[in-house]
């Protein structure tokens, strides 16, 4: 069997003024998984960000939440990769997805990073191996106009459909982290 997920990174920006940005739903994921497992955000100089660790299905998992803004989420994922000696293909990265219609989510590993700009942070302190958890935002149709729609809220009907997406992946948690990804692909695939 394939050694277990031992680090879940979400991005985002840190800060107030983007906590419910659409942006930030890496953040949101690994808030869910905190809540669901007892864990509690505290600042870590070491990698550049707010690290808990919990247990999920019996195996122990730090959870990240970089704070050195989304453009430079890399770095902070490396930090902590390089100090737990945790290799990429054991990293999870939770990240929002305009290519994805509103609330919808996919599971993958490799791959380019599609102009997402902390996934091409990522590529230059990782290379592509890690594990990526995409959650859909969707798109503003103008790509003039996605810096814009990445950095404000989503409508309430959107942030429902984005959390309820966060909340079928969470439940999948057990699997995501044992790496039954087969498995967990079926599940959120199908549901979505």
């Amino acid at each position: 069997m394939t050694a277990a997920i031992r680090l879940i990174a979400g991005l985002g920006n840190p800060g107030s003024k983007y906590d419910r940005t659409r942006h930030n739903a890496g953040f949101w994921f690994v808030d869910e998984l905190a809540r669901r497992y007892q864990g509690q955000f505290a600042p870590e100089k070491r990698c550049s960000g707010a690290v808990c660790k919990i247990s999920i299905a019996g195996e122990s998992v730090w959870l990240l939440k970089p704070m050195t803004f989304m453009n430079r989420s890399g770095l902070s994922v490396r930090q902590l990769c390089d100090f737990f000696r945790i290799p990429p293909q054991a990293v999870l990265v939770v990240h929002d997805e305009l290519d994805l219609s509103v609330g919808d989510v996919r599971l993958k590993q490799g791959g380019g990073h599609g102009g997402h700009n902390g996934l091409r942070d990522l590529h230059a302190h990782l290379g592509p191996d890690y594990w990526r958890l995409r959650l859909g935002i969707g798109h503003p149709g103008d790509r003039d106009a996605v810096v814009g729609y990445v950095l404000s809220p989503p409508s309430r009907d959107e942030e429902m459909a984005i959390l309820q997406a966060i909340g079928c992946a969470a439940d999948l948690a057990g699997q995501l982290v044992t790496r039954e990804m087969p498995k967990a692909m079926n599940e959120l695939h199908r549901k979505r």
